[in-house]
């Protein structure tokens, strides 16, 4: 029994380097190819003419709060309590009325972001897909998940030429 086992372990061994010589084996940098990807700029510049309107907003809230809080150490000496509590209560306002469109605007901005992001990657998708189908690999990895690749099985650069066709 003993030699039947150590026979077939010895077959698998032997076989085992064979059938992995057989795998082409590609990487990508997917970092690189979304960096490069075609649409990255345009959909950060539709993002600023969707989102422009609220961030200028935003902004001006800051600066008008920034604008208070030097009034009220310019001047606080020389004003009366009611003023000063006047002047708190603007304040108060408009920190209040910041944190809300700020945070709104920050969670719409991020969930859009993710969503162009996930068209990126699925275009990235694709595209590997595609030079892995024409050139034949069975497996493609993400590059940071090898330990050692050489250049020639790199397709980044493919990927990107494939993309920028429109796969």
């Amino acid at each position: 029994m003993k030699k039947v086992i150590a026979t077939a372990a010895l077959m698998l061994a032997t076989l085992a380097p064979a059938a992995m010589a057989e795998q082409k084996i590609a990487i990508v940098d997917m970092g690189a190819v979304v960096a490069q990807h075609p649409q990255r700029e345009a959909i950060g510049q539709q993002m600023e003419k969707d989102f422009g309107e609220r961030m200028a907003e935003v902004r001006k809230l800051q600066e008008e709060l920034r604008g208070l809080a030097e009034k009220s150490q310019r001047d606080g000496a020389l004003m009366s309590a009611d003023q000063k509590t006047e002047l708190e209560r603007q304040a108060q306002a408009l920190q209040s009325d910041l944190q809300l469109k700020g945070k709104a605007l920050e969670e719409d901005m991020q969930k859009r972001q993710n969503q162009e992001q996930q068209k990126i990657l699925m275009d990235v998708k694709r595209a590997i897909d595609s030079v892995a189908a024409a050139e034949g690999y069975d497996i493609v990895l993400e590059a940071r998940a090898a330990l050692f690749a050489t250049d020639q099985v790199d397709i980044s650069a493919k990927v990107v030429e494939t993309i920028s066709k429109g796969n």
